[in-house]
C-alpha cells in the first residue's frame, strides 16, 4: 500500500493506562485497546483530525507527521459497520471448557456473607453515609462477583463496597457521586476491582478522577479480573 506524508495519530505505550476512553472518542473507529494498551488499528482508519486527543486522561495521544497510508472514507465506513454489527469487544459471547474453570471449588471454611452495609449501588449511596467514614472502601464493577468466586473473603471482608457498571451506568452522575462521597468523609483507602474487557477500566480513571476532584490523598489500589476468574493485577 503506498504511503504518503500526512497527520495522525502516536501512542505513548508508557503513558497509556488502558482505559479505553480513546476508543469510544473516536468517530472512525481506529483505535482499540489490546493487551491492556491503546493502539491504532490501522492507518487508513485515521483522519488525523485529533478529535481523540483531547479525551486521553494521561496525554498519551499525540498527532505526529508520517509516512502513512491515506485516509480511506470507504474502507472506514465499512469497519464501523463491522463493529457495529460485533458490538463491543467486551460483551463478545464466549464459553469455556469445563476444564478451564475450577470444577470443585474449596468448600468456605466461614460461608456467612461479608457485606456489611446497604445499599451498595453506587449511586443510591448517600455522600454522609457512615459506614464509608475511616472505612477502607471497595468500588467493586458489576460483573466481578460473577467471575471471581471469592470476592467476600478477599475484597468485601472488612470495607465498605460500591457496587457500578462504567459501560451501562450514567458515568458522569456516577464520577459526581463517587466525588461527593469521597468529599463528605475520611475514607482510608480506595480499591478497584474490574473486569479485563477495555470498558471496564473506565472504573478506575473514574475512581482516580474522583479522588483528584475531592481533594484528598486517598490511596488507590487497581485490581483487574480476568473473565474465566483469575487475577490478572
Amino acid at each position: 500500500m503506498a504511503k504518503t506524508l500526512r497527520k495522525i495519530i502516536q501512542i505513548d505505550e508508557a503513558k497509556c493506562n488502558g482505559c479505553g476512553i480513546c476508543v469510544s472518542s473516536c468517530a472512525e473507529g481506529a483505535l482499540a485497546v489490546v493487551n491492556g494498551k491503546a493502539m491504532l488499528v490501522k492507518e487508513k482508519y485515521c483522519d488525523g483530525l485529533a478529535a481523540c486527543l483531547k479525551e486521553c486522561p494521561e496525554g498519551a495521544l499525540t498527532i505526529v507527521e508520517r509516512d502513512a497510508e491515506e485516509f480511506n472514507e470507504e474502507s472506514t465506513q465499512q469497519h464501523l459497520q463491522e463493529l457495529k454489527t460485533a458490538g463491543c469487544p467486551g460483551s463478545a459471547i464466549r464459553e469455556f471448557e469445563q476444564s478451564e474453570v475450577e470444577s470443585e471449588p474449596e468448600k468456605a471454611t466461614d460461608p456467612k456473607p461479608m457485606l456489611t452495609h446497604w445499599p451498595v449501588q453506587l449511586a443510591l449511596i448517600p455522600a454522609g453515609a457512615k459506614f464509608i467514614d475511616r472505612a477502607d472502601v471497595v468500588l467493586v464493577a458489576d460483573c466481578v462477583p460473577f467471575a471471581y468466586a471469592n470476592l467476600h473473603r478477599d475484597f468485601l471482608k472488612g470495607h465498605a463496597v460500591l457496587v457500578a457498571c462504567p459501560k451501562l451506568d450514567d458515568f458522569a452522575g456516577h464520577l459526581a457521586k463517587l466525588t461527593d462521597i469521597l468529599s463528605k468523609s475520611d475514607a482510608k483507602s480506595l480499591t478497584v476491582v474490574h473486569m479485563e474487557v477495555p470498558c471496564c477500566s473506565r472504573l478506575t480513571y473514574m475512581a482516580k478522577k474522583a479522588i483528584e476532584a475531592s481533594g484528598r490523598p486517598i490511596p488507590l489500589k487497581d485490581v483487574t479480573v480476568g473473565i474465566k476468574g483469575e487475577i490478572i493485577t
